[in-house]
């Protein structure tokens, strides 16, 4: 899978994909659009552990929820309800997993794609 999971109109997706060059093949899916498929995230629960692991616990809505979750799975549910849940970007490329923007994140996402 070649895809960038992000939000068109999040600044700090702009500003994260805008500091790359993305390879030709990759496909960048806006997930307001197009949610976040099941099957990606079962990919993601299974490289990074949980579904807590790619929950925006910064969504504006997650205080709204944060007493209803009771295990991963609640996780899950709420990541296909509603797109504000992902962290974002998500990005999975040939064996190469990124979610989020902290530090970390956009440094692995600089060191794996050229720096535009």
């Amino acid at each position: 899978m070649k895809r960038v999971y992000q939000l068109s109109t999040c600044s700090t997706c702009k500003r994260i994909l805008d500091s790359v060059t993305w390879p030709e093949d990759i496909v960048i899916v806006d997930i307001k659009q197009h949610p976040i498929p099941a099957e990606v995230l079962e990919e993601l629960k299974t490289q990074y552990g949980s579904y807590e692991a790619v929950f925006s616990k910064k969504a504006r809505r997650y205080a709204d929820v944060k007493s209803s979750i009771t295990c991963d799975e609640d996780y899950k549910a709420l990541l296909l309800s509603d797109y504000t849940f992902l962290r974002r970007p998500v990005i999975i490329y040939d064996g190469f997993y990124s979610v989020g923007n902290d530090r970390s994140a956009v440094a692995q996402i600089q060191d794996r794609f050229k720096v535009s």
